[in-house]
């Protein structure tokens, strides 16, 4: 089968919820799961989920014109819910009959990991699945602002049970997917090197450094100026705080306004050519700005997923 995977919201203006975590980083988490899930049991998978939008109602658009286009069997719009700090579980959206006996399956595996039932529920609402022309479903997988939800919340089964829902079979371990470089926990000396490079942080002599696994000046006198920009006491030892500085950049998280600050808003404020204090203001958003039209990007100060594949590709 064809399945459209919508990857909700990550695509600024139009932004998901914020909670204990953001929705952003987990709807495109679980849909990369979901993609590479689906495409390991010989499925074919695509992304609906739009690079760039100039409105939230453009953004939706894009994403049926996507699966209307490629013809999907399936679409498949993966959210994560808020409220109060109370409510909990997981639902699942359907207009059609199709689309119900779709949801259907959906849910039940995804209740089996604990969380609560709220059922299928009538999406004719929902502009996604309003305006795609096969069969779709909506999922709001949990909700990002309940406690218990989140110690529930593993995006790994969340995306296995979606796709057992959908196919009704198991994939039973991880596949090649991107990892959430926030939690990765490899501190090697050739990581740390190909980090580096990746984030065009030269040695003493303005070289790339050779990832050759090895701790030696050019690598230390890297790190000491990694450490410089954004705002680290300059040891040239890769500390923890050093990593934790590392992985947040190469999360590739939202940046849009004050919301962000400290190692990540000095490294993107090194990189578009302003002072690295910090903090976003009004000289930030103008050298971003500047940065995404010489890149040919929409100039509208927000670093996105198209702004930071400019940046660390």
């Amino acid at each position: 089968m064809k399945f459209g995977i919508d990857m909700g919201h990550n695509c600024p203006p139009d932004t998901g919820v914020r909670g204990i975590k953001f929705e952003d980083n987990l709807t495109m988490d679980v849909g990369n799961k979901v993609i590479a899930k689906l495409k390991s049991l010989g499925h074919e998978a695509i992304s609906c989920t739009p690079n760039s939008a100039r409105t939230v109602s453009q953004s939706l658009g894009r994403r049926c014109d996507i699966a209307n286009r490629n013809k999907v069997d399936v679409f498949v719009s993966i959210h994560f819910n808020a409220f109060n700090g109370q409510a909990n579980g997981t639902e699942v959206f359907a207009m059609s009959d199709a689309g119900r006996k779709i949801a259907q399956p959906v849910l039940d595996e995804i209740i089996k990991l604990g969380f609560f039932n709220r059922g299928v529920k009538n999406g004719s609402h929902l502009y996604v699945i309003r305006n795609t022309n096969m069969p779709g479903i909506l999922i709001e997988c949990c909700f990002i602002d309940s406690a218990k939800d989140m110690q529930l919340y593993d995006g790994e089964a969340m995306a296995n049970a979606i796709v057992t829902g959908l196919t009704g079979k198991v994939v039973s371990s991880p596949v090649n997917i991107v990892r959430d470089e926030e939690q990765n926990t490899d501190t090697s000396v050739l990581r740390l090197q190909q980090a580096l490079n990746r984030l065009q942080i030269t040695d003493r002599n303005n070289r790339r450094l050779d990832e050759d696994n090895i701790i030696g000046p050019a690598t230390t006198s890297a790190v000491e100026k990694f450490q410089r920009i954004v705002g680290i006491i300059p040891s040239g030892m890769a500390t923890s705080t050093t990593w934790n500085a590392i992985n947040q950049i190469l999360s590739k998280r939202l940046v849009q306004g004050n919301q962000t600050t400290g190692p990540v808003m000095r490294y993107i404020q090194h990189r578009v050519g302003t002072v690295a204090d910090g903090i976003y203001g009004r000289n930030t958003e103008a050298a971003i700005k500047r940065f995404q039209q010489q890149n040919g990007l929409t100039a509208d100060g927000i670093v996105g997923p198209m702004t930071w594949q400019k940046l660390i590709g």
